[in-house]
């Protein structure tokens, strides 16, 4: 099973008989050469690159983490006769060689929504040679298989109660629903959640900076594995901006206050940095820096993803409240702290309690559909009966986006239990 992200490609080893994963790995999508985000990769391959090199990419991905899982499982590529594929639209459309070049243009139609069953050999993957490939069917444009898998795998689709799935990472896609209607959105959020685009940024990995507490100028912080730190991921990040601003180091604008007596707090290159890690306690002898450009991407990166959570549920007329659960899913759902997520503007300022983390979604939706013909058939059905608000023509969302931009946001009746 895959889930095949925009930062990061998964892989899952299920031995059907048992029906457990007896395998993971990850790796960073070497797709990234060609742009951070799905827009940079359409206009290479729709350009002078074209979709080969994409195309190319991700299969090779695939076969490594197949290698990397198999020789560890002590089994061979040939013994896997299905493979099951859960991605954004775009990524599918690589990962299948379909021309993505209508995805990013009007009427934002994709090459196909749903995917025919083919054998993996087709494409290059390395797997016994009448082994298949099933890709997880898309909704539109920039709501994909991972959001169709992720449903079926929490089974909002099966409930009465309206609840919600969050799902963050490169894009912030959200849908809302319950067993008689479902309404989805996407808003790109960059790669800030997955470690990307900021100095010090990395992946959940062995060595990650996961959690960060400041207390009267000293800094505690917790790793991945334990291990001596190696650079900070999503939920460090987003722990490091509410130490911040609870501490006062920063303005609820994001700026540092510069004027302040802090020897962590220090200019180099005109470039103001508050260190989360010294340099002797670091893995690579460097200290582990979060800027104040770092803290401008995360907020806005935040902001969209909470702007698309509002417009949505505006959107259908409800509020918060009235949502029985919203599900988190992303690669560092595991780490993320709940409370500081809401504090910052992520997350809407609700109970607690009705915000639960279900991992990667996708991937679990993936493994779901290679051990059931009955989970295929719900994400088809989940597929067709999503509607889908293309935020771009939804002049609500910019004027979100824009109130967001704050910590936690401009309209701070949101967010009444935060308090600093």
């Amino acid at each position: 099973a895959f889930d095949v992200g925009t930062t990061t490609v998964v892989a899952q080893l299920v031995d059907i008989h048992n029906r457990k994963a007896v395998g993971v790995a990850g790796a960073m999508n070497s797709q990234a050469r060609y742009g951070e985000d799905v827009i940079s990769r359409m206009i290479y391959a729709c350009g002078k690159g074209g979709l080969s090199p994409l195309h190319k990419a991700v299969v090779k991905n695939i076969n490594q983490l197949i290698e990397k899982v198999t020789s560890e499982a002590g089994v061979s590529p040939e013994d896997i006769q299905a493979v099951a594929a859960s991605g954004n639209t775009t990524m599918s459309h690589f990962l299948l060689n379909l021309t993505p070049c209508s995805i990013r243009v009007e009427p934002y139609v994709p090459t196909a929504d749903v995917y025919p069953q083919i054998l993996a050999e087709d494409i290059g993957i390395k797997i016994h040679p009448g082994g298949i490939l099933e890709t997880i069917p898309s909704v539109a444009s920039y709501v994909g298989g991972d959001i169709v898998s992720g449903l079926m795998s929490c089974g909002i689709a099966e409930q009465e109660e309206v609840r919600g799935l969050i799902d963050i990472g490169t894009n912030g896609e959200i849908a809302i629903g319950n067993n008689e209607w479902l309404v989805c959105c996407s808003a790109s959020a960059g790669p800030a959640f997955e470690g990307g685009g900021t100095r010090c940024g990395m992946r959940a990995t062995t060595g990650a900076v996961e959690k960060v507490e400041i207390r009267n100028g000293d800094v505690k912080w917790h790793t991945i594995g334990g291990k001596r730190p190696r650079g900070l991921c999503g939920s460090g990040l987003i722990d490091s901006v509410y130490e911040l601003v609870t501490n006062g180091i920063i303005g609820p604008e994001g700026k540092f206050h510069k004027n302040r007596k802090d020897p962590r707090l220090r200019v180099q290159d005109d470039v103001p940095r508050y260190v989360i890690c010294t340099a002797d306690e670091t893995e690579t002898g460097e200290d582990i820096v979060i800027t104040e450009s770092d803290i401008d991407h995360l907020m806005k990166s935040k902001g969209a993803v909470f702007a698309a959570i509002k417009s949505l549920t505006d959107y259908i007329g409800l509020t918060f409240d009235q949502i029985e659960a919203f599900y988190v899913a992303g690669g560092f759902g595991n780490y993320l702290d709940i409370h500081k997520a809401v504090a910052i503007g992520l997350l809407p300022d609700i109970d607690q309690e009705k915000i639960l983390f279900i991992g990667n979604s996708s991937l679990t939706g993936a493994r779901m559909c290679l051990l059931s013909e009955a989970a295929m058939e719900r994400c088809f059905n989940i597929s067709r009966s999503m509607t889908n608000i293309e935020l771009s023509n939804h002049q609500p969302f910019m004027d979100e986006y824009i109130a967001a931009l704050f910590l936690p946001h401009t309209e701070r009746k949101l967010f009444p239990s935060v308090k600093y």
